[in-house]
């Protein structure tokens, strides 16, 4: 073993966080768990060099988060020259309130004998109560304008840099403007009996925010179900951010590990959506870069609520086509036009408030699941006769294939032009293929999300490994089907990552 592996250790084994609430003698952990990732704070190795029988303890009060950091090793590197042990409390300071540096006997004290704690309730207004595996759990929101969400923000957003890949901070010292544009979620578990007389009944579980994007609508541009307002400038009375036209963007959103499996990420987003919906400025929901395991749970929980709301009830696709359309010609195309109902689609799409992309994305899935399992397990052997077959499922699965080999190419087309035309072929087969079977995974497990969502909100990926381009996700005012743009399929970057590179 070299030197450098002696001193060097991990730090996601190292960094152990827990969360704990008053106890009869001292504090009790509620849960403790390790980081997914380290890097954007300890670098692209995820190594703490310096140290042997290094542990760094991140310590939490369950209710108000109020941090400690505890840091305790075997053996400490002595400094030679410029090559010196990793300063750890230091790195940290850039991602805890200053707080968190208090001996851990002051925080011991503090949680032990904080006459408020059982007092404390979440800020903001409740949103939602309910019960999972016979617990009691409540969802909370509040503007960043609270003092108090700013404080519980600070505290626990270290966790989006641990546990959401290429999560960052929400800068909270910011003009007021900007600060009412914010709005958090926290989900709590609420004890109906605490431990003790100083013990909160509140245990944090999970939190998200959300950011409004203000939009400015003509009369020739206005969208279904907002507000619009006339004023005069100066304005008589000042303008609130919350009474403007927005499109809502999802930012972080993180449930603990020690609460996965619970439903709580349905919980949580469903209630975020809700409010959402019944907002008249809001015209559009959409999410910054969600990673695939929050891309399940919302495509569970969107569909879900299309299904049940009927707006998926009146989308089919259209299988009697002029078979001359469907040629196998240089030139000779089906306009999805002739697929779908797209001023209906678009209708129903604004009503529900979903983002192009993902609109696109549950109606594909929906047309899917009403073609017979039989003929869409068959794949592409039964569609020789392609428009010209006598099985009317042959023909929906034939022109479902059509029309998302349109989407894809539209999507990617700068990237496929690139492309021989028998290699572009390839890909667009390809890709629809991956995209057929990854709906096929979400159909059949959607009966699996009703007792809790696997995971929390993020996947962990080997970064140095990634090859492909991962582009934005959520440029959700891109259009949907029978637009430029699609569903944002995981499985399109792959096509940008196998192009021929530009000079």
């Amino acid at each position: 073993m070299t030197d450098q592996e002696e001193w060097s250790a991990s730090a996601n084994e190292a960094l152990e966080i827990s969360f704990v609430q008053a106890g009869l003698r001292s504090p009790n952990t509620l849960s403790t768990f390790h980081p997914q990732f380290t890097y954007p704070i300890f670098g692209e190795e995820e190594r703490i060099f310096g140290y042997q029988g290094l542990h760094i303890n991140l310590r939490f009060a369950a209710h108000d988060l109020r941090p400690n950091l505890e840091v305790s090793y075997d053996r400490k590197f002595k400094e030679v020259g410029d090559t010196k042990a990793t300063d750890i409390e230091e790195t940290l300071r850039d991602w805890t309130p200053e707080e968190a540096f208090e001996k851990v006997s002051a925080f011991n004290a503090h949680v032990q004998n904080d006459a408020s704690a059982h007092d404390f309730k979440p800020p903001g207004t409740c949103l939602e109560r309910y019960t999972s595996k016979g617990r009691h759990f409540e969802i909370w929101s509040g503007e960043f304008l609270d003092p108090t969400v700013r404080y519980l923000i600070d505290r626990i957003q270290i966790l989006v840099s641990l546990f959401i890949e290429g999560g960052t901070p929400v800068l909270t010292e910011d003009q007021e403007w900007t600060l009412a544009r914010w709005r958090a979620y926290f989900v709590y578990e609420k004890l109906s009996n605490p431990p003790t007389s100083n013990s909160s009944p509140y245990s944090i579980v999970g939190y998200s925010t959300s950011y409004r994007f203000l939009t400015y609508h003509t009369a020739n541009t206005t969208k279904a179900g907002v507000k619009i307002q006339t004023f005069t400038l100066p304005p008589e009375k000042p303008i609130s951010a919350s009474s403007l036209p927005f499109r809502a963007r999802i930012s972080q959103f993180l449930i603990l590990p020690s609460h996965h499996s619970h439903g709580h990420g349905t919980h949580l987003y469903n209630a975020m959506v809700q409010t959402f919906l019944e907002s008249p400025h809001c015209s559009e929901i959409t999410v910054e870069d969600p990673n695939e395991a929050f891309d399940d749970l919302r495509d569970y929980c969107d569909y879900t609520r299309l299904l049940r709301n009927g707006t998926l009830a009146p989308i089919k696709l259209n299988t009697d086509i002029d078979p001359k359309l469907s040629q196998k010609r240089i030139g000779v195309r089906v306009p999805t036009s002739k697929l779908l109902d797209l001023p209906m689609i678009e209708k129903l799409r604004k009503q529900n408030k979903i983002a192009p992309r993902q609109f696109a994305r549950l109606v594909e899935m929906h047309l899917l699941s009403q073609i017979a399992p039989h003929n869409r397990q068959a794949g592409t052997a039964r569609l020789t006769q392609r428009g010209k077959a006598s099985d009317q499922n042959d023909r929906a699965f034939y022109y479902w294939r059509l029309l998302v080999k349109q989407r894809v190419y539209k999507k990617n087309k700068d990237v496929l032009i690139q492309l021989d035309r028998g290699e572009r072929v390839d890909k667009v087969e390809q890709t629809v293929g991956e995209v057929a079977g990854d709906y096929e995974r979400l159909l059949r497990g959607m009966e699996k999300w009703e007792g809790g969502e696997s995971g929390g909100s993020s996947v962990r990926r080997e970064r140095a490994k990634r090859k492909t381009i991962v582009v934005d996700d959520e440029d959700e005012e891109d259009e949907g089907m029978g637009g430029v743009d699609g569903a944002g399929d995981r499985s399109l970057k792959r096509i940008r990552s196998e192009a021929p590179e530009g000079p």
